[in-house]
């Protein structure tokens, strides 16, 4: 029985490898194959194996998705706010931190909401009735106090409801069966790409860093907040961890680019865990592979979440093992390319996808984010106003 939890531990984090490493690719789509292709799968395996499996994908991914977005600058929807921080740091000839960053988020994220399962259990159970209540209120709360502390609050505030606006006209578009995609990778993606291109950006050789050294008060701090953020947010709908990353530095106060890549690949790592301690608690499932997940399990017993952290335990060492190898490689790889054809090439690979997922009008998105995108460098204040994407639609949702 152990080896054949090692064995479906091992596929998971070769499937989160994948899945992390490639843009587009995302965890809910090979969820989903595992799930459409179950029936065949069960005739040589149990669903346990299978189960086990997507939880190590799962857990995989939210250590390897850094890596496009530090060496590609192709975001998600849980790293949008951290992609830009990272691609700049390899700019600086420093990818290498931003990966160490990032892996340090993620790996303490995870010790802490594992460790702190059962005290997460009884709040979740205890505030989830009320919370869910205050959504919109909270979301409100939280542009304008974006805006409020931007340099230029009538420009964030203009930005903030045009790219509003679009979430909205993109969210309530019927044919469109992934939003987010297009929407994202334009804002977040194709734009800052675009500016590269302009400013015909170089990358520097990177530097070889073997050990990084965080203020350990910092990182406790980052972690807490982490957690508590993703307690708020997580367990609610319409959220997402980009959402939760908001809430989180508005709670630490921080205005770090490196403390934002700390404090987003925390979230993902424990906004995953605590999915499985919603479907647990609240029997919720917040996100794709936890659906799948819900649906190989008739019921979701303690002993299920006990054996699916633990299996996350395992997982994360192997992710950061993988993570730390495979930026390496993609460090001696990129200072190599020519930037401008990398840029170019990686503008067409994002198109390509977003025409194969979700057609001609999964390109007028893309094209219309991309030059919204583009207009937090010409008027010099924050990317966070681009979030007006995700908050305004789900203001309304809970509103109207």
């Amino acid at each position: 029985m152990i080896l054949e939890i090692l064995l479906a531990i091992i596929i998971g984090c070769i499937l989160g490898t994948i899945t992390g490493i490639t843009p587009g690719v995302h965890i809910n789509l090979v969820s989903a194959l595992i799930f459409s292709i179950s029936t065949f799968l069960l005739n040589y395996t149990d669903v346990i194996f299978l189960v086990i499996t997507i939880t190590s994908m799962a857990i995989t991914h939210t250590f390897l998705d850094i890596l496009p977005s530090t060496f590609l600058g192709a975001p998600n929807s849980e790293n949008a706010i951290a992609a830009l921080p990272a691609h700049r740091l390899l700019l600086e000839g420093k990818a290498g931190e931003a990966i160490r960053l990032a892996t340090i988020g993620s790996y303490f994220g995870l010790l802490v909401s594992v460790i702190l399962a059962p005290v997460v259990y009884y709040i979740v159970t205890l505030s989830y009735p009320v919370i869910k209540n205050y959504i919109a209120a909270l979301l409100i709360f939280i542009s304008l106090y974006i805006i409020w502390t931007s340099k230029n609050k009538l420009s964030a505030a203009i930005l903030f409801t045009i790219t509003g606006v679009l979430g909205v006209v993109v969210f309530n578009i019927k044919t469109l069966d992934q939003p987010l995609f297009p929407l994202l990778s334009g804002l977040f993606g194709t734009s800052s790409l675009m500016i590269s291109l302009k400013t015909e950006t170089k990358i520097p050789i990177q530097e070889k860093i073997t050990k990084i050294i965080i203020d350990k008060i910092t990182l406790t701090k980052n972690t807490v907040v982490s957690l508590i953020s993703s307690v708020l947010t997580s367990f609610l709908p319409g959220l997402t961890n980009s959402h939760t990353t908001l809430v989180a530095s508005i709670i630490s106060k921080t205005k770090d680019e490196r403390e934002y890549i700390i404090l987003n690949n925390s979230i993902n790592t424990i906004s995953m865990v605590l999915s499985f301690i919603a479907l647990f608690s609240i029997d919720k499932a917040r996100n794709g592979a936890v659906v799948v997940i819900s649906n190989f399990v008739d019921k979701f017993t303690l002993i299920y979440l006990i054996l699916l952290l633990s299996c996350s335990l395992v997982a994360a060492f192997i992710a950061v093992i993988l993570v730390l190898k495979l930026s390496t490689v993609f460090s001696k790889i990129i200072t190599k390319i020519n930037y401008s054809k990398l840029c170019i090439t990686i503008i067409l690979f994002l198109l390509i996808l977003v025409i194969i997922m979700t057609g001609y009008v999964g390109v007028i998105v893309l094209v219309t984010a991309t030059f919204i995108g583009i207009m937090p460098k010409l008027l010099e204040i924050e990317n966070t106003h681009l979030m007006g994407c995700l908050i305004l639609p789900v203001v309304l949702y809970f509103i109207l």
